[in-house]
Parts: structure tokens; sequence; C-alpha cells
């Protein structure tokens, strides 16, 4: 088992499994790559063992060395030593989706759920995706309605795991509309990190020396909501009525944007090389390289050696 605080990936649900798969790649490389033994916990699902054989075909292909399922049903099974056991021989943990409150009522306080805590500590990656994002803040959105303003009683929170302290993620963020019931439930607790993952997209957090670090990955945003310093009156606004929310920090997190957050700030923006400009000054050191290459063998002048150089740049066969 790799030793250090394993990365945590919280996937907005509907990653790409045909084209790039961008997402599940990050996750494969991170759990070890071509040593990948992953567990798929399907706990959430609706779906039958087929879901533990999409992800087991999907992670192979993507390199991993051995994909198995562990699913437990009941609480019970949650503190069976045996099921969770199961969960030692892992280098990375994804957590499928689905229904969040029944993964919440399943292994959350249980033997399971702190083997999973524990396997983090371990230096296991873990991840999961929709319902598997969800579960790993402090507190979760168990159900609610879409909607972009904030109201009253507009959903409900369970506990998570609490991989993210002092956070709140709500997953599928910008595609179904869920701004109002982050919103909610930042208001009502304005020392909460309100965190929503697009589609396709991951926020990928890594313990540095500094504290956890949030990276962006995926063809979405992440964004987040600070309400340390918001004023608002969820305290007695009246059932089903819009909250006042004013003084919000928001962050719209695009893919390579990095967030500190501990100190719940944007760090520097790292240099994004253009891939056209990158093969294109590659292609111009190969020719200086020969050029120099040639004048010092001493067996053509400059003016060849330009003309070389241009026709192989119309891609001229010499």
């Amino acid at each position: 088992m790799p030793l250090g605080q394993g990365d945590l990936l919280v996937i907005g649900g509907a990653e790409d499994k045909l084209g790039k798969r961008t997402v599940l790649k990050e996750f494969v490389e991170r759990a070890g790559g071509s040593q990948a033994r992953i567990a798929v916990v399907p706990t959430a699902s609706s779906l039958g063992p087929e879901i533990v054989e999409v992800y087991a075909a999907l992670f192979t292909k993507l390199g991993a060395a051995d994909v198995y399922g562990v699913r437990p049903e009941s609480r019970a099974q949650a503190s069976d030593p045996d099921v969770v056991g199961e969960l030692d021989r892992a280098t990375g943990i994804f957590m499928t989706g689905g229904n969040q409150l029944k993964l919440s009522t399943v292994i959350s306080g249980t033997p399971f759920g702190k083997a999973i805590l524990d396997a983090r500590g371990g230096g296991v990656t873990i991840a999961g995706t929709s319902a598997g994002a969800s579960i790993q803040s402090s507190h979760m959105v168990a159900f609610g309605p879409g909607g972009s303003t904030p109201k009253q009683r507009m959903t409900q929170v369970a506990a998570g795991l609490g991989l993210v302290d002092d956070c709140v993620i709500d997953q599928h963020f910008a595609q179904r509309n869920r701004y109002g019931r982050l919103l909610m439930i930042v208001s009502q607790s304005p020392q909460l990190l309100g965190m929503g993952v697009d589609e396709d997209t991951a926020a990928v957090i890594s313990r540095t020396e500094d504290g956890d670090v949030l990276r962006v990955v995926g063809r979405g945003s992440v964004t987040l909501m600070d309400g340390s310093h918001m004023v608002t009156n969820a305290h007695e606004a009246r059932e089903h009525r819009p909250i006042l929310a004013s003084g919000v920090t928001l962050h719209v997190l695009p893919a390579g944007a990095e967030f500190d957050l501990d100190a719940r700030a944007l760090l520097p923006q790292r240099p994004q090389a253009d891939p056209a400009a990158a093969d294109e000054l590659a292609s111009a050191n190969r020719d200086l390289r020969k050029m120099a290459r040639d004048i010092a063998a001493g067996d053509i002048g400059p003016a060849v050696l330009r003309r070389r150089i241009v026709r192989r740049s119309r891609g001229v066969v010499q």
C-alpha cells in the first residue's frame, strides 16, 4: 500500500467513458497506473453486478492491474470484518453514483466508512462520482429540487464521510441548476464551503505541506461558495421563501485552476502551453540541432540550409 496522504477525486457525475476519459484516466494514474488495484463500491447504485463490470472494463482498459467490487448493502454488512477487509488491498477506491442518502445511511459511521478514511491516510486514492462525490464532504446534500434561488427548506442535509472537512458538495451542478440548493445550505451554515462540481469534471484534492489544494480536471467547472463574511436571514426566513444571501464570495474554477482550501484562496495560475505552439517549437528545435550538426560537419553552406528548412516547413520531401 502506498504511503502518505492519498488524493481525493470529487467527480460531478456523467464522466466521459467513451472519448478521452480525462477524469477516469486521472483517477487510474493517481491510484497507481499499471500497478493500480481498484475497489469499486456500488452501494449507491440501483443497478446490479453490471455497474461493477462497466467500471472494471473501463479501468482495465486504462491500465489498472486489478478491479473488483465491494458492495455492503446494510450497516450490518458494512460492519462485517470480511467485507471491510476487502479494502485492505486497494490502492484506489471508487464510489459510484446513485442514491447518496442510501450510501450515507449504509456506510457513514460504520467500520467500512472508517476504513475508507483510514485508506486515504495510508495513501490510497479515493474517488466518487455523483452520489460518491457528495458523500466525501463532512455535510452532504441528501435530496432536493434544483433552481437558481435559495429558498428555505429547499433541500435536506445528511452526514457525509468527512474526507473534505467543513464543506458541502453538490454534483451535476450546472447541468441540473443546483445553485440555489447549495447556496441555501451555505446560508444556513456559513462556516461550510459550498462546492458544486459539473459533469465530466473532477475536483482533485491533494494534501501538501501547506494544506489541501484543489485542482480542477475535466470538461466543466467547479463552483465554490464561501459564506465566511455573508449576511443572511436564513434563521428567520419562512418556509419555502427566498433567503437573503449577501456578500458570498464566488469562485468559478475551470480546468487547470488551483485553490487553497485551507486559506480559501485562488492560487497563482500556472502557464498553460498551447499544444500547437509546443509542436512548432519542438520542430524548430529539431531543425536547429540538425543545422548545427550539418555546419559542424562542414558539408553544406548556410544558404543551402535555409532552403532546406523552408522546404521542410512546406512538407517538401528532400
